[in-house]
C-alpha cells in the first residue's frame, strides 16, 4: 500500500532528502517489480510459518509432503476437499455421488451437505484470515497449517517443544482420521521422510527440500487422541501383498430416508449380481487421505486402497458389498473399485513399480475369484466409465488418465496385448484393432489448465478427423459442443487408450481409421505400430435404423419393477449410434437394477430383473451400452 507523500519545508537535513529521493524512486518502480520482491519462495514460506507458530520446520515440511508433495494443484481441491500444500480441508458431499436413480429428497441433501470435514475453516480462524483465502493463498495455507499443528500440539501436551520427536501425536491428529492404523500410519510415514530426508523439484521449476535428520519420535501421546483400533486383514488376503483392514464409515447420517454412508450391504453374486468390472482409480489425495476420506461422513468409498511408496494394500469395504465409487450406479453394483494413491497430472511420479505389483496381484486375485475376464473391456480405468446422463456423462471422472502404463500392468497381470485377448465370443480378424502404443517413446503434447506439460511417456494416441496432423483433433459431441477436441490431459474425446478394441473402416498412407463415438477417427499407425489385432464380437444398428440410443447402463424396463412395487428407473440415452458404424462389443447381458435405499435394512434390498438384454460396447473413450433389440450383430 502506498503511503500519502507529505510536503516538506525547504530546509532538511541531507539525510532527509536521500530518504524521499528513495521513496519516489520505488514509488515509481513497476508494480510487477514489487509484486516480484514480495513473493515469498514455497521453501521460504514453510520457514516464516515454522517460526511464527513454533512448529519444526522438519514436521512442517514433512507433513505436508506426506499430503501434497508441496503441490498446490493448481488451487484445485483433491478427492478428498483438501486445498493447497497443506491439503486444509472444506468438503462437501459430491453430486456425483448421489447416483442411485433418484436422488436425496432436498432435506436429506442439505442434512448431508452441511457436513463435512473443515479444517481450512479452523486453520482461517487461528491465523484470522477469510477461509477463501487459504484456498489460493500459497502464504495463508502454510500459515493455516502450521497453526492448526501448532493448536494440536497444545491441546496434547501443554507446550510447543523444539523437538520435532514431541510432535508425533499431533502430526496423527493432523491426518484427520480417528483410526488408529491410519493416523499413526500417516505419522510413521512423515517421521520415514525426515529420516530419509527428500527434495522436489516442482513445476514452476522452484525445488523444495528437507534435510535428513534422524528422529526417533515419541508415541505416548497418541493415548490421548482417544482412536478406535481395528483388526487387520482377514483370511481373504492374496499372496506376496501386505493388506490391512480398516472399514469404511457404514452409519446412518440422519433420521432421513437415504442419508446414510459410505456403501451398500449386498452379497455380490449370490444375490443376482454378477462382479464383472474392476475399476483402477487414482486417489488424488494421499493414501491416509484416501483412508480418511472413506472413514468420514463423505458419501464415497473403494473397496481397496493402495499406496504408492511400497504397494501397501488397505481394505475398506468387502466386495460382496457396493462401494460407493464410480458415479454410476449400474457399474457400482457390478464392479470392484482400487484407489491408487496419485494425481493424474504427475502420473508416473507416484504409479510406481511396487503399486503396480501390489495392484496386479490383487486384481489377479479378485478376476480369478469372481470369473472376470483380464482384458480392457472388465479390467477399466474410472475415465472409461460412462455416465448415466448426458450432463453426468460430461462430469464423469478422467482418472488414472494418460501416464497410468496399462501395457506393463497387463503384462503383470499375464494378459499382454501382444496376444489375443480372452473374449467371450468371436476370433481374431484383421478388422478389429487393438490400440497399443509403445508407452516408452509415445510422448505426445498434453496441456492441463493454461500450462503446457512435460513430454513424458503416455497411454493414449491423438484422434483427428482427417489423416493429418494438420487437421483437428476430433471432440466429443457432449464434451465438445463445437466439435472440435484439445490437447488437455482431461479432454478424453479425442484419446483412444492403450488395450480397447475398436473396428478398423479406413487406411490412408501411415494413418488408420476407425469408428470412435460416432464419428470417423484418424491416427497415426506406420506399419501398425500402434496396434495389435484384436477380437470379438461388433455390432451395428439393426437394418432400417437411421441411428440407435446408446446408454450408460444397462437397466430393465419399466415393466420389471412393476412386481416389487419399485418405481422404475429412468433410462436417458447418452449418444445416438449412427447406421453404418461397427463397435466391438462383449456378450450379451440380461438388464438388471440394485434397489437399496434404506440404511442397514437388507430385507427391503431387490435385485430388479428384466427381460431387456444389452451388449457392452467400446464406444468412444468410454465403455457403453445398446440394447440387443436394437441391433445386428456380427461374429469376427
Amino acid at each position: 500500500m502506498k503511503e500519502k507523500v507529505q510536503s516538506y519545508p525547504i530546509y532538511v537535513p541531507l539525510s532527509a532528502c536521500l530518504i524521499i529521493l528513495f521513496i519516489l524512486v520505488f514509488g515509481m518502480a513497476d508494480p510487477a517489480d514489487a509484486a516480484s520482491r514480495e513473493r515469498t519462495s514455497l521453501q521460504d514460506a514453510f520457514k516464516k510459518a515454522a517460526g511464527t507458530y513454533h512448529v519444526p520446520l522438519s514436521v512442517l515440511l514433512s507433513v505436508s509432503y506426506n499430503e501434497t508433495r508441496w503441490d498446490s494443484h493448481d488451487d484445485k481441491p483433491s478427492m478428498a476437499g483438501g486445498y493447497g500444500v497443506m491439503h486444509l480441508t472444506d468438503m462437501d458431499a459430491p453430486a456425483d455421488l448421489f447416483a442411485k436413480g433418484t436422488p436425496l429428497n432436498a432435506n436429506s441433501r442439505a442434512a448431508a451437505q452441511s457436513r463435512a470435514a473443515h479444517t481450512l475453516d479452523q486453520a482461517a480462524k487461528l491465523i484470522g484470515a477469510a477461509p477463501e483465502a487459504l484456498k489460493t493463498d500459497q502464504d495463508k495455507n502454510i500459515l493455516g497449517g502450521a497453526a492448526l499443528l501448532a493448536d494440536y500440539q497444545k491441546k496434547i501436551s501443554g507446550e510447543l517443544s523444539t523437538d520435532p520427536a514431541d510432535w508425533y501425536a499431533a502430526v496423527a491428529k493432523y491426518s484427520g482420521s480417528n483410526d488408529y492404523e491410519a493416523a499413526v500410519d500417516f505419522a510413521d510415514q512423515v517421521y520415514k521422510t525426515i529420516n530419509q530426508g527428500t527434495s522436489r523439484t516442482l513445476d514452476s521449476a522452484e525445488k523444495v527440500s528437507l534435510s535428513a535428520k534422524k528422529i526417533s519420535p515419541k508415541k505416548n501421546g497418541v493415548a490421548s487422541l482417544h482412536l478406535t483400533k481395528h483388526k487387520k486383514a482377514d483370511g481373504e488376503v492374496p499372496k506376496g501383498v501386505d493388506m490391512q483392514y480398516v472399514p469404511a464409515l457404514y452409519k446412518a447420517f440422519s433420521d432421513a430416508d437415504g442419508d446414510y454412508g459410505n456403501y451398500d450391504l449386498a452379497n455380490r453374486p449370490y444375490d443376482g449380481q454378477k462382479i464383472r468390472y474392476i475399476i483402477i482409480h487414482d486417489s488424488e489425495v494421499s493414501y491416509q487421505g484416501t483412508i480418511n476420506t472413506f472413514l468420514q461422513q463423505t458419501y464415497v468409498s473403494a473397496h481397496y486402497v493402495i499406496r504408492s511408496s511400497d504397494g501397501q494394500i488397505t481394505k475398506m469395504v468387502d466386495p460382496k458389498d457396493v462401494a460407493w465409487q464410480a458415479g454410476n450406479w449400474y457399474m457400482n453394483s457390478h464392479s470392484i473399485g482400487i484407489e491408487h494413491e496419485g494425481y493424474a497430472v504427475e502420473g508416473a511420479t507416484w504409479y510406481s513399480e511396487p503399486m503396480y505389483r501390489a495392484s496386479a496381484k490383487l486384481v489377479n486375485y479378485l478376476a480369478k475369484k469372481y470369473e472376470i475376464p483380464l482384458d480392457r473391456e472388465h479390467i477399466i480405468g474410472h475415465e472409461e466409465v460412462p455416465g448415466l446422463t448426458p450432463s453426468r456423462q460430461v462430469a464423469m471422472h478422467w482418472d488414472p488418465a494418460a501416464y497410468w502404463d496399462w501395457a506393463h500392468y497387463f503384462k503383470l497381470l499375464g494378459a499382454p496385448f501382444t496376444k489375443n485377448q480372452p473374449k467371450t465370443s468371436g476370433k481374431k480378424d484383421a478388422n478389429i484393432v487393438t490400440i497399443n502404443p509403445d508407452y516408452a517413446t509415445n510422448q505426445p503434447e498434453v496441456t492441463y489448465g493454461a500450462q503446457q506439460l512435460e513430454k513424458k511417456s503416455a497411454n493414449f494416441i491423438y484422434l483427428y478427423k482427417a489423416p493429418s496432423f494438420n487437421a483437428a483433433l476430433i471432440g466429443d459431441p457432449l464434451l465438445n459442443p463445437n466439435g472440435t477436441g484439445t490437447t488437455a490431459l482431461n479432454d478424453w474425446g479425442n484419446k483412444a487408450v492403450t488395450g480397447r478394441s475398436y473396428y478398423k473402416v479406413d487406411e490412408a498412407g501411415d494413418w488408420t481409421a476407425i469408428d470412435f463415438g460416432g464419428q470417423k477417427a484418424w491416427f497415426y499407425n506406420p506399419k501398425g505400430v500402434n496396434t495389435v489385432k484384436g477380437s470379438g464380437l461388433l455390432v451395428t444398428p439393426k437394418k432400417g435404423a437411421d441411428s440407435i440410443p446408446v446408454y450408460g447402463s444397462a437397466y430393465p424396463e419399466a415393466a420389471a419393477y412393476e412386481k416389487y412395487g419399485i418405481a422404475p428407473v429412468g433410462m436417458a440415452p447418452i449418444y445416438r449410434m449412427p447406421a453404418g458404424q461397427f463397435y466391438v462389443a462383449e456378450k450379451a447381458v440380461g438388464s438388471d437394477y440394485y434397489y437399496a435405499k434404506l440404511f442397514n435394512a437388507p430385507e427391503t434390498y431387490r435385485v430388479v430383473s428384466g427381460t431387456d438384454q444389452y451388449y457392452q460396447i467400446s464406444y468412444n473413450h468410454r465403455i457403453a451400452f445398446v440394447k440387443k433389440s436394437d441391433v445386428r450383430v456380427l461374429y469376427h
